[in-house]
Parts: C-alpha cells; sequence; structure tokens
C-alpha cells in the first residue's frame, strides 16, 4: 500500500489551538512562531492521537498531562469541548479518508467521545461511532466481524494505522538517568523510540543487516564531530550499550562521557537515514535543533528535507538556520492573538523581491518579514 499522509487538520478547543485550519499541508512542513505560540500544542495534538488509537489510552494521556481541563482552550469553564477533524490522503492522492471526533469534558475531570466518525472521501457517507465512550471506538471496525462492510474495515485501518504511528521525537532527555546511558535490550530494534533510548539497539541491526546504511550514518556524524571514527556497540547477555570509538586513540566512549548535543546528534542523524521500512507514514520534531552546532542543525535540515521525499515530516522549530533548508511554501507561521494560536501559510509570491535577491527562508524570518518572532 502507498504511504499516507495528513492533508489537512481542524482543531477547536485544545489548548491554545481555540480554532486553527491547516489544509494542503506538505510533506515537509515546517512550524515556526514565537515562543509560546503553540508550536508545541499542535505537535502534542497528534501525540495525544498516538496514544487514543494506538492502545486505547486517551485517558491515561490525559491524566499525565494535567487532566482534561488543562487540555481545554481557556480551562473547562471557558471551553467545554474539543472538536477535531484530519484529512488523510494517499501520497498520489488516489485515496482519502476523513476522522472526526468530538471530546466533552465530563466530571471528575475527564473527557467522553460525544461524536466518533470516519468515511472514505469516496462514499462520503460518515460512519458514525455512537457516543459516550471514554476511549475511541473506531478501533473495533477494523475488526471484520463488526456491523461495518469490508469497505468500512479498510477505511477504518488506513486511519488507525496512521494516526496511531505518528511519533513525536524528542532526544531531549540525556540527563544521567536517560535510556541513552543504560543497556538496552538488544532486540529492541524495530524502530527508534520517540526519546530515543534504543539508540544502540537499533544501531546494531543496521551494523548486522543494512552495514551501507550504518556506514552513511558514520560518515554523517564525523562530519560534525571529526574526531569520530564508528559506533562500537556489543551484544552481551541480550543487553546492548551505546559506545563509540574515537579515530586517535583506540579507547571507546559511552553515553556518559558524550555530550548531550553529540547524542542528540546521533540519534537525528541514526533517525533521519532509516530504512523506511523501520519509519512511520508521519514523523513530528520538536525543536530538533536544541543542543546542535549550527553545521549539524544545516545538515539536520538537508535531511529531513531528503526524508519528506518519501515520508512526512511535521517540524516544530526556533531556528532559521533550520529553517533555510526549506522553501517559503513549506512553512507555517504562528502567531499568538489574545491567547488564540493563529497560523499562516506563506506563499512565495508574497515575498519574490526578497527571494530575488536571494535571501533565504531563515533570513527573511529574522528580519521580521515573516511574522512568527516575540
Amino acid at each position: 500500500m502507498e504511504p499516507t499522509m495528513i492533508e489537512s487538520v481542524r482543531i477547536r478547543g485544545f489548548r491554545s489551538l481555540a480554532n486553527v485550519e491547516l489544509s494542503e499541508i506538505p510533506k515537509a512542513a515546517v512550524l515556526i512562531g514565537a515562543n509560546g505560540s503553540g508550536k508545541s500544542n499542535f505537535i502534542r495534538f497528534f501525540e495525544m492521537l498516538s496514544w487514543m488509537l494506538g492502545s486505547r489510552r486517551l485517558a491515561e494521556f490525559v491524566e499525565m498531562q494535567g487532566g482534561a481541563d488543562d487540555q481545554l482552550y481557556g480551562g473547562s469553564r471557558r471551553t467545554s469541548r474539543i472538536e477535531a477533524e484530519v484529512r488523510l490522503r494517499t501520497e498520489t492522492g488516489r485515496y482519502g479518508y476523513d476522522y472526526q471526533f468530538m471530546l466533552s469534558h465530563a466530571h471528575p475531570d475527564r473527557f467522553f467521545f460525544s461524536e466518533e466518525s470516519f468515511r472514505s472521501i469516496s462514499d462520503l457517507s460518515w460512519k458514525y461511532l455512537g457516543s459516550g465512550h471514554q476511549e475511541t471506538e473506531i478501533i473495533w471496525p477494523t475488526n471484520p466481524s463488526s456491523e461495518f462492510s469490508a469497505d468500512d474495515f479498510i477505511t477504518a485501518k488506513v486511519i488507525v494505522d496512521l494516526l496511531r504511528s505518528c511519533v513525536v521525537y524528542q532526544f531531549h532527555d540525556t540527563s544521567d538517568t536517560s535510556d541513552f546511558k543504560k543497556r538496552g535490550d538488544a532486540e529492541d530494534n524495530n524502530s527508534l523510540l520517540s526519546h530515543g533510548g534504543n539508540l544502540a539497539a537499533v544501531l546494531l541491526r543496521l551494523e548486522r543487516e543494512d552495514i551501507k546504511r550504518y556506514e552513511r550514518i558514520c560518515q554523517h556524524i564525523s562530519r560534525i564531530l571529526p574526531v569520530f571514527d564508528r559506533f562500537q556497540i556489543e551484544e552481551s547477555y541480550g543487553k546492548v550499550l551505546l559506545r563509540w570509538k574515537a579515530k586517535w586513540t583506540d579507547k571507546t566512549f559511552g553515553a556518559h562521557l558524550t555530550s548531550d548535543g553529540s547524542l542528540r546528534f546521533f540519534s537525528l542523524v541514526t533517525l533521519l537515514n532509516l530504512p523506511p521500512e523501520m519509519l512511520p507514514d508521519v514523523l513530528l520534531l520538536d525543536e530538533p535543533e536544541l543542543g546542535l552546532h549550527p553545521a549539524a542543525v544545516a545538515l539536520i535540515g538537508g535531511m529531513i528535507k531528503s526524508l519528506a521525499e518519501e515520508r512526512q515530516v511535521i517540524v516544530a522549530t526556533q531556528s532559521p538556520l533550520l529553517v533555510d533548508e526549506f522553501g517559503l511554501d513549506e512553512i507555517f507561521v504562528l502567531e499568538l492573538q489574545d491567547g488564540r494560536t493563529e497560523f499562516r501559510k506563506l506563499s512565495p509570491d508574497d515575498y519574490q523581491v526578497w527571494l530575488d535577491d536571494n535571501f533565504t527562508s531563515g533570513e527573511l524570518w529574522q528580519k521580521n518579514l515573516l511574522g512568527g518572532r516575540p
């Protein structure tokens, strides 16, 4: 089956996203804006969908995020529900699917589904899943024995498979207690976890099964970290530990002797060079530039751009250097107006005079020509 991507999304009532709609979302989508403009809230929305559809754990996600009241724009006194509609389409545009739901606030500080439905765009007829349930019911239509048709089964499966596999990657936790610095299971290598804690296991798998890709990752890292030679990961009793070898010595270095920025860079380079079977259809990156050298930021931006030829990548960033790697038609500007996030998609035609003078996207942002600044 051809890759599926998010074509548009409408969100009402989720945190600062009081009423936003994004359409024609490109395969590489970059969100820029000042601190507190709502970039992370947009990313968190898709993280919520992943919890909600992956293992029916909406209630757990809400509890971990401070309760239902904290998820509502202005709290439950001001906003009583979250409404959302997501449109998916295959890469060729041949097939399209819609999923919509409404989460209403109830005591004691929880949500319930007051509406949930889905459809194939070719069908146009919404399939309603009832109301009153506390966890999603779209999981059940994926069972062919349900009351829905075989076509409904396929539609629901595509929606569930894509949205539950949306992964928000943040490699920010490099503390002494992070999984980077612990022994991990060697078999935990099907994909890179959102926090990167199984990086050693994934790298060992690549070294064993795809040596050219593994060597490419090492070469990319050595461009930014010239002392880096290669990873040196060995399995012992089913466990692996992240270690790497320097060029000027036989000594190997563990994660505890590696800078935070280098650990994040290792993770990003590995993620953005994984084979297709180890990647979700949609990746979300929240401020991937944190702790990176400017040259590393530019390199990561180029890798994101390349990966977007095969997968959809949505990035929230504060870095003009990262923005430089993308066209204006791939950028959404976020502004906070009276506590509400407003989205604006850029059009290159509006900035043609600047582009003709070879100004980059990041330079236009720094000159405050795009907005999205304090």
